[in-house]
């Protein structure tokens, strides 16, 4: 298998698809990485655990329409053309 561009769009399609589906309840609080565990203090500068939480939650609002209009493309295009 090549590495071509579509084979890039495809890893960052399938990586896109494992951040949004992550269940903050059920897996990211049983590693620490929930809600409660990110309050800080005022004037504290965030850790890189709370930025990394803040980034998966702006991925999971902003792709969420654009991931399924994506998902649907690359279904066609294996579709049609194998």
């Amino acid at each position: 298998m090549a590495f071509t561009l579509w084979s890039l769009f495809e890893a960052t399609l399938l990586c896109l698809n494992a951040v949004c589906v992550l269940h903050e309840e059920r897996f990211l609080v049983k590693i620490g990485w929930g809600a409660q565990q990110n309050i800080q203090g005022f004037g504290e500068p965030p850790s890189v655990k709370s930025q990394a939480m803040h980034l998966v939650r702006s991925i999971r609002t902003v792709a969420r329409y654009p991931l399924i209009f994506l998902n649907i493309l690359t279904i066609l295009v294996k579709l049609v053309l194998g």
